[in-house]
């Protein structure tokens, strides 16, 4: 069938993997993926013949599914949350178009039948538990700068603070880089009050979930690690308290019409 599966998982929770990527997963004989996404997918793996390649080696997972794809093998390439988000898809199409272009030798790979699936990100998890804090225009930036020059992040995080856009963080922090989320708030609080809220999701809708409500000015690097994801709400976003619940959101602008 030269079938592959470009899929996201979603942030974690079984029940919010799409119907679509459940039914693909079915299918498909072999999975390939960091060897913790298997493992979070649970009761869905029995049976299935698994490719766990570490962190570090995407471009090697992505050469695997097309490889095994291209063998005749339904197979699955799985990444956490929305797989063409910061994720594994944009690498099979590099691939191919690398191809395309003469500069890699696997012509077997263009007969190969992509789909992509796609899943919640968790800037959508994270923005659901809390409420509604995507509810205007919001943009992400990676701080990692492992692919991206740190200056193209800088430029963007001014472009994100003048726009005044909701942002969400995705890589924040890792092992070996611990100022980059210090040096995105600074920059924010150039545009926008010190009292913005905040939201940081850990291991969003996962068993280990920790959410903090906290504030621009208070945000600080060492609260937060790389399974971490950090929501900056914009001028207008709102932190309102019902009794012992609490919930952040972003009007849209219909005080005009309320």
């Amino acid at each position: 069938m030269n079938k592959l599966f470009v899929m996201g998982m979603g942030p974690g929770d079984l029940g919010l993997v799409a119907p679509n990527a459940t039914k693909a997963l079915a299918v498909c004989s072999d999975w390939v993926a960091y060897g913790y996404y298997l493992d979070l997918l649970g009761e869905l793996s029995a049976g299935k013949t698994f490719h766990d390649l570490p962190l570090g080696e995407e471009i090697g997972r992505a050469r695997l599914a097309l490889d095994l794809a291209a063998q005749g093998k339904n197979t699955a390439l799985i990444s956490s949350g929305d797989i063409g988000i910061y994720a594994m898809a944009t690498l099979v199409f590099e691939l191919l178009d690398m191809q395309l272009q003469g500069k890699e030798n696997h012509p077997e790979w263009l007969g190969v039948d992509i789909e992509v699936i796609p899943g919640i990100s968790a800037m959508q998890a994270g923005a659901s538990r809390v409420g509604a804090m995507l509810g205007h225009d919001f943009c992400t930036i990676s701080l990692s700068d492992l692919l991206t020059p740190w200056e193209t992040i800088d430029k963007r995080l001014h472009a994100c603070g003048a726009g005044d856009f909701v942002v969400s963080f995705y890589n924040p922090v890792s092992k070996k880089r611990d100022w980059q989320l210090n040096h995105a708030r600074d920059v924010l609080l150039q545009y926008r009050p010190a009292s913005t809220p905040v939201m940081i999701g850990r291991q969003l809708t996962r068993p280990e979930e920790e959410i903090t409500f906290t504030t621009l000015g208070e945000l600080d690097a060492k609260d937060v690690d790389m399974f971490t994801m950090v929501s900056v709400g914009n001028s207008d976003t709102k932190h309102i308290v019902n009794g012992e619940k609490h919930w952040m959101y972003t009007p849209r602008g219909y005080s005009k019409k309320l």
